[in-house]
């Protein structure tokens, strides 16, 4: 008879896992135990003296905003080296110049501080700014073109919440009203709309990932940008997978919705890059910029419409459903203007990455399922057709907005 059993068979009020529970907490605690061990003898021998020949400690500095304002130029900067670095000098345009650091004091590994120089920059020109640490390591930016950075009033809010409607909700609207329209399409028009859909998620997924490399290129090592992007890509995937298979396989409104979700992030990365763009001063919309990307994004309207067809939703779902895809690019403008940093932007476009692949595989599964004729469905020229059309639309509107 083993203990459990015997302890069972003295007192069946006890419970019968409680030694086995005992021992799985103690091998919980002995390696941990062991581990803070191995720390604390690595903090208090320093083994790693020995090692030491004299050479500076490495060092990482990368520049994350930049503000333009009457009393000179602001920049955010983080440190990313071995240990913590101190700002010696600070160079514009090969001049040095007196600066004042916030917080002050050496900058540790993954810590962030305001640089202010007053330095009188010229309206339209270029200025190139270089940090030298202690050690005589340089770090360089380039601010392309000088323009004051937007404040936050509530005018140049309202101006950019009007500029992400008419880019991402207007579009998205008229989109969605071609919806009586082709309610009256065959199974051949349904399969062509449902195609047409894959391939305009198709183009927005190959976008989006290639903007968040770029951005997470840009943004500290700390943050390991490539591994940020896949991770936050797939964990998206995943989880909008499992809530969206959890009441079995979504079709309807249901189907659109995600849709909407998936198109609505990727809007927010999109206003983010454009926010932070023109905070910048390196980009200016004009009218032919805002028609282009209203002719680019009205093809998402009717993807989202498409697996309603064969329902009347109510109207409070169109809606709703274009504030879900069209709402999210005022947001993205309004922080990407204010807070921008790139590996947040990064993280927005990957998130919405991995919840367009969800929506994909859902709409291609929908789309074999509607037909009935399974995998088959795939490769019928109505479905082939409007695969090539949502990728040929997206990517020559994309032309229209690209600088």
């Amino acid at each position: 008879m083993n203990e459990a059993s015997h302890i069972a068979a003295v007192d069946p009020t006890a419970p019968v896992g409680s030694g086995k529970s005992r021992a799985a907490l103690l091998w919980l605690i002995l390696p941990l135990a062991a581990l803070g061990l191995a720390i604390a003898w690595l903090m208090v021998s320093d083994p790693l003296r020995n090692f030491g020949n004299g050479a500076p400690p490495v060092e990482s500095l990368t520049f994350e905003r930049t503000i333009l304002s009457s009393d000179g130029i602001r920049v955010l900067v983080r440190a990313g080296g071995s240990e913590p670095m101190t700002i010696a000098q600070v160079q514009v345009d090969d001049a040095y110049w007196q600066f004042t650091q916030e917080p002050a004091g050496p900058l540790a590994r993954g810590a962030t501080a305001w640089i202010h120089l007053p330095f009188p920059w010229v309206l339209g020109e270029a200025h190139a700014i270089n940090i030298v640490t202690k050690t005589g390591a340089t770090f360089g930016h380039e601010i392309a073109v000088a323009v004051p950075t937007p404040t936050r009033d509530a005018k140049s809010l309202v101006s950019q919440a009007l500029l992400g409607v008419f880019v991402g909700l207007v579009p998205v609207a008229i989109g969605m009203m071609f919806f009586p329209a082709l309610r009256g399409v065959g199974r051949s028009g349904m399969n062509f709309l449902l195609a047409l859909t894959v391939g305009l998620l198709a183009f927005l997924l190959v976008d989006a990932t290639a903007e968040a490399f770029e951005l997470a290129a840009e943004s500290a090592a700390i943050f390991q940008g490539q591994a940020m992007v896949v991770l936050a890509a797939a964990a998206s995937f995943l989880l909008l997978m499992a809530a969206g298979r959890r009441d079995g396989v979504p079709t309807g409104l249901a189907l659109a919705t995600f849709i909407a979700l998936g198109i609505g992030l990727h809007n927010l990365g999109e206003g983010l890059a454009i926010g932070a763009a023109f905070a910048a001063g390196a980009a200016g919309l004009g009218t032919f910029l805002v028609l282009g990307f209203m002719l680019h994004n009205i093809t998402e309207g009717i993807g989202i419409s498409a697996p309603m067809l064969k329902k009347r939703p109510p109207l409070w779902a169109f809606v709703g459903l274009a504030l879900l895809a069209g709402g999210p690019a005022v947001v993205g403008l309004w922080i990407g203007s204010l807070a921008y940093a790139p590996q947040w932007s990064a993280l927005a476009l990957a998130v919405g990455a991995g919840a367009i692949l969800q929506v994909i595989v859902e709409v291609t599964a929908y789309l074999m399922r509607s037909d009935g004729r399974g995998p088959a469905a795939l490769t019928a020229p109505a479905t082939m057709a409007g695969l090539a059309a949502g990728v040929s639309f997206m990517y020559v509107t994309a032309m229209l907005v690209k600088v």
